[in-house]
């Protein structure tokens, strides 16, 4: 009795606890991020997997739940209550996370990401949370609610993960032809408008002129710096076709993956997703470099990228399971397209590249 009354009473204090737990939990999410799955020594029960990973996720719910509402009123729980507080927390992670470690790589690669980033939200939104409760400006208002809730948001987020690699493809590929189209309906206005940065470099017209030596001087952008010269706007016709080119090739991309694509060829589809993933970055690049003032050698580099990207992306789908008929198919004559619209990037550059 005397030892156990010797622990009670060196405990660290609860908001202390709090603190280093959350610290503890930090240290686990850079083993999440690279961390291998485990050797499997029987064959894998998906539906085993998913069960108790849905309850597992329940399970971290509610152990936030309990925590939030433990520490957003006083008196707070006593340093011996605040300890098993802080064991069953750590549990509910570790168990989740050791699940995660569960799912083999054969299941795929693309699905093991989305399961990966379920888990790594989960433990940062209960360390965001442990932090919260800790800060010196902890509210019992709205800051841990809010932390609370964003951990019960990553958890209720874990039913709604595909269950296998095609179907994860298949949400991965959505994501990427969202993001494209949200560039291409970008680039498509700013061609539209002829002006993005009209207004916003100058007050108005009337006042224009009078300004351009001091913008001058103070080293500020002229009015030709926020408009297209005569030479951008030719540029940026074929640009524009590249762009367009990437957003149709994705969506024939997805559509090849969901008519045809099966859910054992795992390989075959996480390269089809690693290479579609670099789609979007690259049409990013070459749209925020076709805004004035252009630089023609950025311009012909972020084409130069992307049609090597997409070449790529439409070589490993013709070669792959989910193109029966790669010589029937459309992407020779979309690789054709791109290659067209490159040799017209380079034609109008060849002042810049030269330079």
């Amino acid at each position: 009795m005397a030892s156990s009354a010797a622990a009670v009473r060196f405990l660290a204090p609860p908001l202390e606890q709090l603190r280093l737990l959350a610290a503890e939990l930090r240290s686990l999410l850079p083993g999440v991020r690279v961390g291998e799955a485990q050797e499997r020594t029987e064959h894998f029960n998906r539906e085993l997997f998913w069960r108790r990973l849905n309850e597992a996720a329940v399970k971290v719910s509610g152990e936030a739940t309990i925590l939030t509402t433990l520490f957003s009123r006083l008196p707070l729980p006593s340093p011996l209550e605040t300890q098993r507080i802080c064991e069953h927390i750590y549990v509910a992670i570790k168990e989740i996370i050791a699940i995660y470690y569960s799912l083999p790589k054969d299941q795929g690669i693309t699905l093991r990401k989305l399961v990966r980033n379920a888990t790594l939200d989960i433990v940062d939104g209960m360390a965001q949370l442990l932090e919260v409760l800790t800060s010196p400006s902890h509210s019992t208002e709205n800051s841990d609610l809010i932390s609370c809730n964003s951990v019960s948001v990553a958890c209720q987020q874990v039913p709604e993960i595909p269950k296998d690699n095609k179907a994860a493809a298949l949400l991965m590929l959505t994501k990427s032809v969202e993001l494209v189209k949200d560039a291409h309906e970008e680039m498509e206005q700013a061609v539209e408008e002829c002006d993005p940065y009209y207004g916003l470099l100058n007050d108005s017209e009337d006042n224009s002129d009078s300004h351009n030596d001091e913008d001058g001087v103070l080293g500020l952008p002229s009015n030709r710096d926020s408009y297209w010269s005569q030479e951008d706007q030719e540029l940026i016709t074929p640009c524009l076709a590249l762009v367009r080119a990437s957003r149709a090739s994705l969506k024939k991309i997805r559509a090849l993956v969901a008519e045809n694509g099966k859910k054992e060829q795992v390989s075959q589809l996480d390269d089809i997703v690693d290479i579609s993933d670099e789609i979007s970055p690259s049409v990013d690049d070459l749209v925020l470099s076709i805004y004035p003032p252009v630089c023609h050698l950025t311009v012909r580099i972020s084409s130069a990228k992307l049609v090597s990207v997409l070449i790529k992306a439409l070589e490993i789908t013709k070669t792959s399971h989910v193109t029966p008929q790669p010589e029937d198919s459309w992407i020779p004559l979309l690789m054709s397209a791109v290659d067209h619209c490159m040799s017209r990037v380079k034609e109008l550059t060849q002042h810049a590249a030269a330079l």
